[in-house]
């Protein structure tokens, strides 16, 4: 079983983001060096980040779909947030963000999502579909 951050990693992370702007709804993408390098998809839903672990490089072709797991919620502060987590402690690395900028849902089922998302790398409309649950989906980017 995956072990969740401490609360008191994220009362310092919170206090290191005090200052920081966000725009909402927040999309960010954070590359994260911890066991293995991969990317965390991060969309500010119901006032936190659902998050996604995405085990390939996020920069889409077209209908290429690649593994999104699903992970644990985080506070939407912590989706602009860079750093490093200390060994010993959850998803222990280097934590950047390689993207970032808002998101609108175009289509919410129970299977899934298709948002356009307006970031400075990533731009268009995706899908996120659930194809395995509880936690395994795919993203890819929709041919418009």
């Amino acid at each position: 079983m995956v072990e969740e951050a401490t609360e008191k990693f994220y009362k310092e992370v919170a206090k290191e983001m005090k200052d920081i702007k966000i725009e909402h709804p927040l999309y960010a993408i954070q590359r994260h060096f911890a066991t293995h390098l991969h990317h965390d998809l991060r969309l500010e839903m119901d006032g936190v980040l659902k998050s996604w672990a995405i085990p390939k490089n996020p920069m889409l072709a077209e209908n290429k779909k690649i593994l999104a797991v699903q992970v644990n919620d985080h506070p939407i502060f912590y989706g602009l947030w860079e750093g490093i987590i200390s060994p010993g402690n959850y998803g222990a690395g280097k934590v950047e963000v390689w993207d970032k900028g808002t998101f609108e849902i175009l289509e919410k089922t129970d299977k899934g999502f298709v948002i356009r998302i307006n970031g400075k790398k990533l731009k268009g409309i995706f899908v996120l579909f659930k194809f395995k649950p509880p936690n395994n989906w795919l993203f890819f980017k929709k041919k418009e």
